[in-house]
């Protein structure tokens, strides 16, 4: 009965409306940036580069990786298995295609989680849509956002994520769920109490190394299955707008849902739209807005655009391949995974392990600062110690949780984040506009805003 409650509502909030809304937004806002994808390399750059770039808690570097580490997690790997078995091979395209459009409203929520951030009295920053919302007199929208991230944390960075890794370790070593909850909950429990430096230390250790490493296994499996690409590209392709059954293992998908699922999943991958990563963002070190929000968009590059589509391909190569596996393509995407990459010898099944392990866990502690940065901002710094006891205890339960409602509550707890978040990007606007044309599009990255705190 809960399952059937929670698909319903999902299906209502991620219906028709919701699709215009958040590619609605991605368009308009690429529009509005004039194409600001085209400066991403510009943002990849100056990602790499070490400098000390104004005030802030971490350094532009560690901003990124602490919103790199929660946005590259199991909806890189198993969110879009779980597309594919729901959407069919199309969602894998539309899922690129949210995320390119998607680096527009990354840039966007970023500049006004940057520009309108906070000084806290301890001297540390605190920024996000909900600090844009009370600069826009908007109290009780801003009371809304923090209300949707304390919540939706549980469900995109708690309960999705340690359900993943208890998955992973029952069917890989056999290992009981609850044995590998408490492992978690122990070792989250020592980093996240050091708070944000802390955690963005082991996150600008451990973010980089798994990315590269995934993506170059990703790499290798595909030159394993290099002969069957282009029959999975023209798929993957065709599929997404073509309301026939799929051959070579694919269920059949109309577009609504081929697009429904990619852009949910899409969302759930790279958290375009949703406001989370400018929370990490806002505590980097900054001279002007237009910076950390162009670095911070970069997260959506590496997360969909290159890390999304390299585990379609490889799901999609693997299944048309093995025909075989057809049977698991039912609701299914952890055991999609599984038997998808354990179709390649030697490194598929420790490919899948390093990246479930590696992703699922960093997006946990960075969700694990959004959440207690917005406790703190909606009630007291009492209160984010409270929260960490209660994130302990979630890991713990999402642990032994059934999965497909797992990712059904974060669906809708995603969708309730996206809605504040973007209606404050919209009231700012023609701010966005107007910082980006002075700072991006004339050289004067390196200058310093002093309406900024």
């Amino acid at each position: 009965m809960i399952n059937n409650i929670v698909s319903s509502i999902n299906d209502i909030l991620w219906g028709v409306p919701m699709i215009i809304f958040l590619v609605g937004a991605h368009l308009y806002l690429t529009y509005k940036t004039k194409f600001v994808q085209r400066k991403i390399f510009t943002g990849i750059k100056l990602s790499l580069k070490k400098q000390n770039d104004g005030s802030g808690d971490v350094s532009v570097f560690g901003a990124l990786t602490t919103a790199l580490a929660s946005t590259v997690g199991t909806g890189n790997i198993i969110g879009v298995a779980t597309a594919i078995t729901l959407g069919g091979p199309g969602a894998v395209l539309w899922t690129w295609i949210g995320g390119i459009f998607g680096i527009a409203t990354k840039y966007a929520e970023t500049f006004i989680a940057v520009k309108h951030r906070q000084k806290k009295e301890d001297g540390s920053y605190v920024g996000g849509a909900m600090t844009a919302l009370d600069f826009l007199k908007k109290p009780f929208l801003s009371k809304f956002f923090c209300s949707a991230t304390i919540l939706g944390a549980f469900g995109i960075g708690c309960l999705t994520q340690s359900n993943a890794i208890s998955s992973l370790a029952r069917d890989n070593f056999n290992i009981p769920p609850y044995i590998t909850g408490i492992v978690i909950a122990i070792i989250t429990f020592i980093i996240v109490f050091g708070g944000i430096k802390s955690i963005s230390n082991v996150c600008t250790k451990l973010v980089p190394i798994m990315s590269i490493v995934y993506v170059i296994g990703c790499l290798y499996i595909l030159v394993v299955n290099a002969s069957y690409l282009p029959q999975t590209i023209s798929l993957i392709i065709s599929s997404a707008f073509t309301p026939k059954a799929m051959a070579g293992g694919f269920v059949g998908s109309t577009l609504i849902i081929a697009m429904r699922y990619g852009v949910a999943r899409g969302l759930f991958s790279n958290e375009a739209g949703m406001g989370s990563a400018p929370i990490a963002s806002a505590a980097g070190q900054a001279k002007n807005a237009v910076k950390p929000a162009i670095v911070g968009a970069t997260g959506v590059f590496w997360d969909t655009v290159v890390i999304c589509l390299m585990t379609g391909l490889v799901l999609c190569t693997c299944v048309i391949a093995n025909p075989d596996i057809d049977a698991v393509l039912i609701n299914d995407g952890s055991r999609l995974c599984t038997i998808a990459f354990n179709t390649i010898p030697y490194i598929g099944a420790p490919l899948l392990i390093f990246g479930v392990l590696t992703f699922a866990y960093s997006t946990i502690l960075g969700w694990c600062y959004y959440a207690t940065s917005c406790a703190e901002y909606l009630f007291s710094k009492k209160a984010t110690k409270i929260y960490m006891f209660i994130w302990i205890i979630v890991i713990f339960l999402g642990s032994i949780g059934k999965i497909q409602l797992v990712w059904d509550v974060a669906d809708i707890l995603n969708a309730l984040m996206v809605i504040p978040n973007i209606i404050a990007v919209f009231l700012l606007r023609k701010e966005i506009a107007k910082d980006t044309d002075y700072y991006l599009y004339q050289n004067r990255l390196e200058e310093k805003d002093e309406s900024m705190q």
